[in-house]
C-alpha cells in the first residue's frame, strides 16, 4: 500500500505546484490589465487564453453590477487558496493514512 500512499503524495505535491503556478499567472494577467498592453505580445495573448475562460465563468456567476471593477481575479485567487488548503491537504493526510 506504500506505493498507492506515495503516488497519492506526489499528486498532492503536483497539484500544489500547478495552483501555485497559476495562482502567479492570476496576479501577472490582473497587474498587465491596468495598463493598456499590446494585444499582439505573445506573453499578453498566453495570459488572456490562460486566465480568459476562468474569469469569463466567475464574471458570468458574479451576482455583483459592473461597478468598474474586476473582482473576478480576487475571487479565483481565493478559490485556488481554498485548493491548496482543503484538497492539497486532504491528499497529504490521506497518503499519510495509507501508508
Amino acid at each position: 500500500m506504500f506505493i498507492l500512499g506515495n503516488f497519492v503524495g506526489a499528486l498532492a505535491g503536483v497539484l500544489d505546484i500547478v495552483l501555485t503556478i497559476y495562482m502567479w499567472i492570476v496576479i501577472i494577467a490582473a497587474l498587465i490589465s491596468w495598463v493598456n498592453p499590446d494585444p499582439y505580445n505573445p506573453i499578453v495573448r498566453f495570459l488572456h487564453a490562460v486566465t480568459e475562460p476562468v474569469f469569463g465563468f466567475v464574471r458570468r456567476r458574479l451576482p455583483l453590477p459592473a461597478m468598474g471593477i474586476d473582482f473576478s481575479p480576487i475571487i479565483v485567487i481565493l478559490a485556488i487558496i481554498f485548493l491548496q488548503q482543503f484538497l492539497v491537504r486532504s491528499l497529504q493526510q490521506a497518503a499519510m493514512n495509507i501508508r
